[in-house]
């Protein structure tokens, strides 16, 4: 039995979970920031994962899952709530200001589920390791 292709899906899922950790929490950060450097609100951003598939037999031949990847960054357009603040500095004429569209309570769930999901994966690559090891002191 080889354990490598399942260690090689389980890295994959890994890298594209830190991905999705990195935009959480670059969205927690900004979740205040009014203005950037376009002169706009913050935008939400997500990740969007696809399934890699790989030939094994050529052309047209098995296909087998490879693991996910990060399909790309996608910009959420929703537009943010407006408060009223007359003394910001960002503040139109009548005193609202437009905040970023970021629900740090969304975010939160989110940062929980790819947290998990990390740590589910890496509990993959413990069982793979353990079962190498089992695998050769049978050997012995």
């Amino acid at each position: 039995m080889n354990i490598l292709p399942a260690i090689a899906v389980t890295s994959s899922a890994l890298d594209a979970e830190k991905t999705r950790l990195e935009v959480i929490g670059q969205n927690i950060a900004n979740a205040h920031t009014t203005r950037g450097p376009d002169g706009v609100p913050y935008q939400r951003r997500t990740v969007t994962f696809e399934a890699q598939l790989r030939q094994v037999a050529g052309d047209g031949g098995l296909s087998l899952a490879s693991g996910p990847r990060v399909a790309g960054i996608v910009t959420d357009t929703t537009p943010g709530q407006a408060i009223y603040n007359p003394a910001h500095p960002h503040a139109n004429e009548q005193g609202m200001v437009e905040m970023p569209n970021v629900n740090l309570s969304h975010e939160m769930v989110d940062l929980i589920t790819a947290s998990r999901s990390y740590e589910a994966n890496l509990s993959v690559v413990r069982t793979a390791r353990q079962m190498a090891q089992r695998a050769l002191q049978i050997g012995r």
